[in-house]
């Protein structure tokens, strides 16, 4: 991963690295743009696929691989080719307040540090519905969290009646598990009969008890757009998805993220209930390299340990939203805008995203 950083930044002349290159992560004021983070199609910090040669965009794929599985990097690619395909369904004319609104092209890449140094560094990539954010200290990689993968289209049309559904596991195993349950754990684990309009701890740096959803026009870099009606088109965009959704304040309190996790636990599941509740992890741990994955360490314990809540009808088609939380666990889903066919996944670590308790720990040693 140093290797390859290092390489990328080296193909760079001076104006491409002075955004592509990051300040040392350290958890203070400076290091506050390594921990914004976005999964709508927004300016993510950094240098785009866009601003770089062929042969550095290629150098730029080969270190976002590093932090990925192989099954990893086949949906984060596949995720930034279906921009071409929304552009299509949207019939090319969305915008967004830049010059093309459904971009693969606009996929943002900076390193933060030096790589291989003995200080901490780090890197983010990301654009619409991707955010990988990676940070090594002392040369091991500590921290792969928050990592979102979405899709939109969630399912699309393939030659020879195939469908493209880049998340798919994601979404069938845990409709399989919500309805293996019997009727008094689906009671437990089913908080609403309706969906929320998207998944509830959105971009937030920090996970905190009482977080609720946060409307679509809020999760854009800039406040504002420069141009007012491409900003009203967001605002028109971002109300309907909420109407649509219906909630009001009892449901909002239904579904707000609490450090008391909401649903049924591992302990409560039967032992083919179980399997089904650790293949859905692994579609989220198994996202990074097999050295990395935290999935051989959830033996029966922590399985025990991880609760697991849905919110929405349990039919496939329509909109839905699920939660696993557990020590050092947060997973979100939801598929509910477009029609149920436009999905968001988000793994996080509520004590260490960023690794910012390793960041702690290595401040204390050495200063």
């Amino acid at each position: 991963m140093a290797e390859a950083a290092a390489a990328w930044l080296g193909s760079l002349d001076d104006s491409q690295r002075a955004v592509a290159a990051g300040v040392v992560p350290d958890k203070g004021a400076s290091d506050a743009e390594r921990r914004r983070w976005f999964y709508t199609p927004t300016d993510h910090g950094g240098l785009t696929m866009h601003q770089q040669r062929p042969v550095q965009q290629r150098a730029a794929m080969r270190l976002v691989a590093t932090g990925l599985s192989s099954a990893g990097y086949v949906t984060v690619a596949t995720t930034m080719g279906l921009e071409n395909v929304l552009d299509q369904i949207e019939g090319f004319v969305t915008l967004f307040d830049r010059e093309r609104g459904r971009d693969p092209g606009l996929y943002y890449l900076r390193v933060f540090g030096e790589p291989g140094a003995d200080r901490p560094w780090g890197w983010r990539f990301g654009g619409h519905h991707v955010s990988l954010n990676n940070l090594v200290v002392d040369g091991v990689l500590v921290s792969t969290t928050p990592c979102f993968m979405g899709a939109d289209p969630a399912s699309s049309p393939l030659l020879g009646g195939a469908v493209n559904r880049p998340l798919a596991r994601v979404e069938d195993l845990a409709r399989d598990l919500v309805r293996s349950l019997s009727s008094e754990l689906a009671a437990r684990a089913v908080l609403l009969p309706k969906a929320p309009s998207d998944f509830v701890t959105a971009n937030r740096t920090v996970v905190s008890g009482g977080d609720r959803v946060i409307p679509l026009a809020a999760i854009w870099r800039d406040e504002r757009f420069t141009d007012d009606r491409e900003q009203e088109k967001l605002r028109r965009l971002s109300d309907a998805i909420d109407a649509a959704a219906d909630f009001e304040e009892s449901d909002h309190a239904a579904v707000e993220y609490t450090e008391t996790p909401k649903g049924v636990s591992g302990r409560d599941l039967d032992a083919s209930q179980r399997t089904l509740l650790r293949a859905l992890l692994g579609t989220y741990f198994d996202r990074v390299p097999d050295g990395v994955s935290p999935l051989p360490s959830y033996d029966d314990a922590a399985l025990d340990a991880v609760h697991f809540a849905w919110a929405g009808p349990t039919e496939p088609g329509a909109p839905h939203y699920y939660r696993l939380q557990g020590p050092r666990l947060l997973i979100e889903w939801d598929n509910t805008q477009r029609g149920a066919n436009h999905a968001h996944s988000v793994w996080r670590d509520p004590s260490s995203d960023f690794g910012l308790d390793v960041l702690t720990a290595h401040r204390s040693r050495h200063h």
